[in-house]
């Protein structure tokens, strides 16, 4: 676990993100043979998870923060029955640097033996008793184990984060505790400088690079490498690292790229999920982020996912980009708290911190029937995170425009050059992409 490389997208995960994880990590695996997992640091949307069974595959490991738990520091060290002779307890002590865990049958621990437990037996043993002074060392050793193991160590679940019970590993008189599952059987034995100094998580980052839209305590990962496509809003690190920002539509596309300069070529499955991550990211590569070595790369993924035999055989770029559109869009049938924040990202600029969330439908009337419910939950969502505003941009991908909806704008917001609707949306027409068309005009107005 302790060289395992975690690629992981952004919080509130898209296709794009998802995909970019799942890629990279293959490439890493395959090219370098690294030991990576592709994790994922929010629930997936509708779109992602239609697509990912469409292909067969599961989803990335749910990584929500870096934050280093107990199962990092955990060692599974060789147990002992509690009807065992001491003897027994003496030869895995021996293996383990003086520590024997005493275990029931059914997996429940059920305490430690160590030097100072064996200490405490033996003068409960021997105590004033001048005759029992005499006693063999055979016939200690033939003493039960559950006598002679300390009943009290303290327990933690092994997905427990250290540092929100590090101030009671601080108070405790104890140097080993034990390791648990979420039902109580024994995982391992963590000693206390293995819980104070533990190993960090190492994390590459795709598809973002700013803080607030990372999983959570990414300070207290290793943080490895970058590889992006978004404007940069990234962190200090202490030591250099590899990063990447380019300037294409999705992040799908350059590790393709990456892909096919190491002379490899994607798994059907895989390069089908990329391609969802790309077409998905460029409107079927009709946003103005496109660029042509999105075509490019469209043309290379379809390539390798679209031959025979195939989850995508006999579909083209069209057809697949078309259901992967169909499978994200609609408002009806979603809670209105999940449209504005299953593909929310949240910034910081001219002393505001705000969000914005993108939702995608066939048809602006659509918003027009729910726009009620979703400025609530926009306005509920901006309460709960204690952003100054909150904007809701949802795009017709049929039509190629979009409305907004705000949720306590400032008044420089007003100057926002899209025409303001008697609903109180905003209408942009010829506006799709967040990234590159509505983000720099928002930031633009916030920094003057």
């Amino acid at each position: 676990m302790v060289d395992r490389v975690y690629v992981i997208g952004h919080v509130n995960p898209d296709t794009d993100s998802i995909a970019a994880a799942m890629g990279y990590a293959w490439l890493l695996k395959e090219r370098d043979g690294m030991d990576t997992l592709a994790a994922r640091a929010g629930a997936i949307n509708p779109q992602t998870t239609w697509i990912l069974k469409r292909l067969g595959l599961d989803p990335p490991f749910l990584l929500t923060d870096a934050s280093p738990r107990f199962e990092a520091v955990s060692h599974h060290f060789d147990t002992i029955s509690p009807d065992a002779p001491l003897r027994d307890a003496w030869v895995i002590a021996n293996r383990t640097g003086g520590i024997a865990p005493v275990v029931s049958e059914d997996g429940m621990p059920l305490g430690l033996i160590t030097g100072f437990s064996l200490f405490q037996y033996l003068s409960k043993l021997v105590g004033p008793h001048p005759e029992r002074k005499e006693m063999q060392i055979t016939d200690l050793l033939n003493q039960n184990c559950l006598e002679a193991c300390d009943k009290k160590v303290p327990c933690f679940q092994s997905n427990i984060r250290i540092r929100d019970v590090i101030h009671r590993i601080l108070r405790e008189e104890y140097n080993e505790f034990l390791v648990v599952d979420e039902i109580g059987h024994y995982i391992g034995v963590t000693r206390q400088r293995d819980v104070l100094n533990p190993p960090r998580i190492k994390v590459i980052l795709v598809d973002h690079n700013e803080p607030g839209q990372a999983l959570g305590a990414l300070e207290e990962a290793e943080l490895l490498e970058i590889l992006d496509h978004h404007r940069l809003g990234n962190h200090s690190t202490h030591i250099p690292i590899r990063f990447t920002v380019d300037i294409v539509g999705s992040t799908s596309t350059l590790i393709s790229e990456r892909i096919e300069e190491a002379g490899l070529s994607a798994p059907p499955a895989l390069a089908g999920m990329m391609l969802a991550g790309l077409l998905s990211d460029t409107l079927i590569l009709t946003s103005p982020t496109t660029t042509p070595r999105d075509h490019l790369a469209a043309d290379r993924l379809g390539r390798w996912s679209f031959k025979r035999p195939s989850m995508l055989s006999g579909e083209t770029i069209e057809s697949y980009g078309k259901a992967i559109i169909q499978a994200g869009v609609g408002l009806e049938s979603r809670d209105a708290m999940d449209i504005v924040t299953s593909d929310l990202k949240s910034y910081k600029s001219g002393g505001f911190t705000f969000a914005i969330a993108q939702a995608e439908v066939t048809n602006l009337m659509q918003l027009t029937d729910n726009l009620e419910r979703l400025t609530s939950a926009l306005d509920t969502l901006r309460a709960q995170r204690g952003l100054d505003f909150a904007m809701l941009m949802v795009t017709d991908v049929v039509g190629n425009s979009s409305r907004m909806v705000l949720a306590s704008p400032p008044p420089i917001l007003n100057d926002l050059p899209y025409p303001h609707l008697q609903d109180g949306t905003l209408q942009a027409d010829g506006v799709v992409s967040r990234k590159k068309q509505l983000l720099p005009v928002v930031l633009g107005l916030l920094e003057e």
